[in-house]
């Protein structure tokens, strides 16, 4: 009677502090649980909140386990379904012929990114991207302009989409240059810098004008809400899709695991 006790009673604290680290859990699951652990517990119904609560007060921790085991089963699942829609949109991902590539064009392994002109944390990411193309020159890096911070940012992605049809061969180094700006991207700002590097601005507001940009940016965001990318920078390498600038050795490591193990974590 002791042993079954105590499995009641540790029982209602587990939905006690399953209650306590979400409440959808608690209206969804424990509800259904509760009535029956408490017989088993032999507890009256007024005494199992009571008992629950000193529980959890004498020790808190528990609450911050429940939690972190949580978010590790979403972030795993987040990461299942990541890999699904990789997998349906490798094509769109890694070979969009609209899109840009630098560093090697026959790289063995290509590292995705999804920027925005005026993403303050796609600048950081810039110095990573640059630091491992010098540290691996066999990485093909696809840029996928994607426009989310605003009317500047999608002009600023307009002109650049039109300057690169215009002078592909300079694309690499204007893309730095309106990246690594110190001020708002703007359509002014990436006309001014389009006209340095040479091209005509009747063909440049020709080329913005072209409804054929409009429509890869449409593709750039129907195909980030399928990998559940809403901010930037985001990479996509080999099986996963990574979120933030989280820095050029990071990436790297995944980049070596992808060789040695055809997928991201060995």
């Amino acid at each position: 009677m002791e042993n079954r006790n105590r499995t009641g009673l540790f029982a209602l604290v587990a939905v006690g502090v399953a209650a306590a680290a979400g409440a959808a859990f608690f209206a969804g699951k424990a509800s259904n649980v509760v009535e029956p652990v408490q017989q088993q517990a032999g507890l009256a119904k007024e005494e199992v909140g009571p008992l629950v609560r000193e529980y959890l007060l004498a020790n808190p921790e528990l609450i911050e386990e429940v939690q972190q085991v949580l978010q590790a089963k979403r972030d795993e699942e987040a990461q299942k379904l990541a890999l699904a829609a990789i997998d349906e949109n490798r094509e769109a991902i890694f070979n969009a012929p609209e899109d840009m590539t630098i560093g090697n064009p026959n790289g063995d392994i290509t590292l995705v990114e999804f920027f925005d002109y005026n993403c303050g944390f796609c600048k950081r990411a810039m110095e990573d991207v640059v630091k491992i193309l010098e540290a691996d020159n066999n990485v093909r890096v696809v840029l996928k302009e994607f426009p989310i911070l605003g009317p500047d940012s999608l002009a600023a992605h307009q002109v650049s989409m039109a300057f690169r049809k215009l002078a592909p061969e300079q694309y690499g180094d204007y893309h730095m240059a309106l990246l690594g700006a110190d001020v708002r991207a703007t359509e002014a700002l990436a006309i001014e810098l389009a006209l340095e590097y040479g091209v005509e601005e009747e063909a440049l507001r020709a080329g913005i004008a072209d409804p054929a940009i409009g429509d890869s940016i449409r593709k750039a965001y129907t195909l980030a809400d399928a990998l559940g990318i809403s901010g930037t920078p985001s990479f996509v390498i080999g099986d996963e899709t990574v979120f933030g600038a989280v820095g050029s050795d990071t990436l790297l490591a995944k980049i070596n695991n992808m060789r040695q193990c055809q997928s991201t974590v060995c």
